[in-house]
């Protein structure tokens, strides 16, 4: 959520920001949130001064009572009733014009940083880095859910069987090369300095909103509605969550933590050609890492976080690239994303595996997430989050880049951790 203070000293930054992320009316809401907010402090100080003033008349009551001049006091009294039936009104028009307010400005997405192109879709994405050859298959390569088929390492009519589409079974090689891929993503994320949690995958509507899913994608999201218990889309939401309404003491700066979760999307009309196999599934497996930090180092530490992220592909030995995403492509929370993608070479076309945003101080302001800077004021700190790795398109990759006659090799990173070596 946007910082009040941000669209009030910076209103034209913020109007600039959301156009580039064409976004529609940005100036008139700006300026009807500020509107809203003039009057919420006008009738604030209103508010104040009556209660500034029962409370001065509370001691000039008590001062007549202990004096016996008991006719002036209760002549005050009545001026004293009639204060607290306008508080009572004063009251109830404050607060709706903060639940007004509070509507108004979760409504907004966070402003772009000043490095994000401009841009209206994924075709808009600025291309930063490649890296690796684009492999060269023989002629009878096939796509990922052939070969998934040929060596019966993962069963989507099976997973339709027990729960319906987009739930696989994983099984035989299939099934502990995901295992091999999560325990080598988590040893790394311990190695680059990470604490690893194992967090809850269901959330409440609190941790939902924290974190920006909640009211933005709950059309997306599993919802157990009993419960009022939302199925988590990422790690990212209770790990961060884990810090809500925390104030954290600078030496504990930065925190960096990394957990493993099945993710779950409901992915509703992103169905079609594109998204055959493993490119697109309502559960998955992912690791994610999530940095919290002082607002002066939290660049840094976003790159970082991709240079860590890019390790992983390259230990994995896929060609990958970097996109910066534009303001149209950008998620609804994110400052500024990096997202990464990994060449699969039967279908002649890139995965997105990654993305690595910097959300500044959106997700913190919901969370009321805060440390004391220097100068020992209470400030938002930024939030961070990267995937590191999501596991289908990942494994679609392996499996397609490093098939042969004989079999599908595995990439050398992984041989300890699977106990073979080649998929046959």
């Amino acid at each position: 959520m946007l910082q009040l203070s941000v669209l009030k000293e910076q209103t034209a930054l913020a109007i600039a920001g959301l156009t580039k992320r064409n976004y529609k009316n940005a100036e008139a809401e700006i300026a009807a949130i500020l509107e809203i907010d003039q009057c919420r402090r006008k009738i604030q100080l209103e508010h104040d001064d009556i209660l500034a003033r029962s409370n001065s008349l509370a001691k000039e009551i008590g001062n007549l009572m202990k004096s016996g001049k008991k006719e002036e006091a209760e002549k005050l009294k009545t001026e004293t009733a009639d204060l607290k039936a306008n508080s009572k009104i004063l009251s109830e028009e404050l607060s709706a014009l903060e639940t007004e307010l509070h509507n108004a400005l979760i409504k907004l997405p966070n402003i772009p940083h000043e490095s994000v192109p401009a841009g209206r879709s994924a075709e808009d994405n600025e291309n930063i880095f490649q890296h690796g050859e684009i492999p060269t298959l023989h002629e009878s390569a096939l796509p990922h859910w052939e070969l998934i088929k040929k060596y019966d390492i993962i069963d989507f009519e099976l997973g339709n069987k027990i729960t319906g589409a987009g739930f696989p079974v994983y099984k035989k090689q299939g099934a502990r090369l995901q295992r091999a891929l999560i325990n080598f993503f988590l040893d790394e994320a311990l190695k680059a300095g990470y604490t690893e949690v194992q967090p809850p995958i269901l959330v409440n509507e609190a941790s939902g909103f924290g974190t920006g899913q909640l009211p933005d994608k709950e059309g997306q999201m599993y919802h157990a509605t009993e419960d009022n218990y939302y199925l988590i889309p990422t790690a990212e939401v209770p790990i961060t969550n884990l810090y809500r309404d925390e104030i954290i003491p600078r030496d504990q700066l930065p925190i960096k933590n990394a957990g493993h979760t099945p993710c779950f999307r409901r992915e509703a009309g992103s169905w079609g050609a594109d998204v055959r196999g493993l490119n697109r599934l309502h559960q998955f497996d992912k690791v994610e890492i999530v940095q919290i930090q002082e607002p002066e180092k939290s660049y840094e530490t976003l790159e970082e976080m991709s240079k860590h992220i890019q390790n992983l592909l390259q230990k994995l030995e896929l060609p990958y690239r970097v996109l910066r995403l534009c303001g149209g492509d950008m998620g609804f929370t994110s400052a500024l994303t990096y997202d990464m993608e990994v060449y699969s070479a039967a279908q002649g076309r890139w995965l997105e595996v990654s993305s690595c945003s910097n959300f500044e101080t959106y997700q913190a302001n919901r969370l009321k997430l805060r440390y004391k800077g220097e100068n020992g004021k209470t400030q938002l700190l930024h939030t961070l989050n990267g995937s590191a790795l999501a596991l289908p398109r990942i494994v679609a990759a392996i499996l397609e880049n490093n098939q042969t006659p004989e079999g599908i090799m595995m990439p050398k990173i992984l041989h300890s951790y699977l106990g073979f070596e080649v998929i046959k």
